[in-house]
């Protein structure tokens, strides 16, 4: 399933069956925020498949918007199948899909000279029972909830971060830096593209948070995981993260994905 923008939030909700191990649990919501014209964010997701999306587009005009959506969708249609109990090989299968989804963006700008250098960001979880991979390219996020704890688990493809990591730049001034919007690394921008991948293990009562900048640029962990710890439905959560993050400033897009997994 896919969405993009309405006049308050788009949300969505789904179920899969239990596995021998884990089932999940997913909701999502999206807003344009109080500043952009439209929304360039996209998310979709699959319980069944055991896939999830979310991308943040970037290009003139509408190319953003279609950026991320060429992303969403191709993720899904070639994941389809692959996760939820799948015996394929989910991690190759989320390898392929990145690179048909980057050459799909990149071959339609390529033709169309509107939609020239348009991208997207990418984060997604790809789930086999208790086997998780996560995957993202840009400075969209996924985080995990454990205990009450939250931590990022992605790192993000953005020139400050990569001053934050050598000691060039404090935290604190990366928040501040004009750079702050510069990623090295995007979906559909170039020939070719390497994501990080990688596996976890998924135990009983983890919460998965996917998000775009938008949601992270305006709230700090330390808020986002007081959030999390509110005892709500998912999608109530999701509509509080973002309204939150609109009354912080609502400077860009916002999305946000939950997957909870369950015994």
């Amino acid at each position: 399933m896919f969405t993009r923008d309405s006049p308050v939030y788009t949300i969505v909700r789904g179920f899969t069956l239990a596995t021998a191990v884990l089932h999940y649990v997913a909701a999502a919501a999206t807003d344009r925020g109080r500043k952009r014209p439209s929304n360039e964010d996209a998310f979709g997701f699959s319980v069944e498949d055991g896939v999830y999306v979310v991308c943040d587009g970037m290009g003139g005009a509408a190319a953003g918007e279609i950026a991320s959506s060429l992303a969403v969708d191709e993720m899904l249609r070639l994941l389809s199948g692959h996760g939820a109990g799948s015996s394929g090989n989910l991690p190759e299968a989320v390898e392929q899909a990145i690179t048909a989804a980057n050459e799909a963006i990149y071959t339609r700008g390529q033709r169309n000279q509107r939609l020239s250098g348009m991208g997207t960001t990418l984060v997604a979880l790809a789930v086999e029972e208790s086997h998780v991979w996560v995957l993202n390219i840009g400075d969209s996020r996924c985080y995990r909830m454990r205990q009450g704890r939250l931590e990022q688990l992605t790192v993000d493809h953005s020139l400050v971060e990569e001053q934050v990591r050598s000691g060039r730049m404090s935290r604190a001034e990366a928040l501040r830096s004009p750079l702050r919007n510069v990623i090295t690394r995007a979906l559909g921008t170039q020939v070719r593209v390497t994501p990080d991948v990688f596996g976890l293990e998924a135990e009983p009562g983890d919460l998965f948070l996917l998000c775009s900048d938008g949601l992270t640029r305006e709230l700090p962990d330390a808020v986002i995981e007081s959030m999390l710890a509110e005892s709500r439905p998912l999608e109530d959560l999701c509509a509080r993260l973002v309204g939150a993050a609109k009354k912080a400033g609502g400077n860009d897009n916002i999305t946000c994905l939950l997957v909870s997994a369950e015994a």
